[in-house]
């Protein structure tokens, strides 16, 4: 698979999408679904989950388009751990406030290098088909 981590990334550095729409609009087609869909599926997840008090919205993103394209549920389960724990160690936090420095005044990392990270993250679990 063509790495698509960039794409995804200047869809969140130009604001037309949040973080979630970012992973899965880029990777609507492997999901099985519509762009349009997956701006609808996502559009809640600016911010993160829960308007930056949980995960970020990248991971998010991660998630669905697993649990899409997986359709097993325990599968799903087992990568979004791998890319979770991987995004974790690159970055320090998987807490959308942690990593935009909300509290702490220190950015762990920037939205747009999430959301590659969490493609990066993406692709390797969808490698493994």
């Amino acid at each position: 698979m063509e790495s698509r981590k960039q794409i995804a990334a200047e869809k969140k550095r130009c604001n037309s999408h949040n973080c979630a729409q970012a992973i899965l609009h880029t990777y609507a087609d492997v999901a099985g679904i519509s762009e349009k869909e997956a701006m609808n599926i996502a559009g809640a997840f600016g911010g993160g989950m829960g308007n930056m008090e949980g995960t970020c919205g990248a991971l998010v993103g991660a998630g669905l388009v697993l649990g899409l394209f997986n359709k097993d549920k325990v599968k799903s389960m087992k990568q979004m751990r791998q890319i979770m724990s991987k995004f974790k160690d690159r970055n320090g936090a998987t807490q959308c406030k942690l990593l935009k420095g909300i509290g702490t005044k220190v950015v762990l990392r920037e939205c747009p290098l999430c959301v590659a990270d969490a493609a990066e993250f993406l692709e390797e679990q969808l490698g493994q088909l």
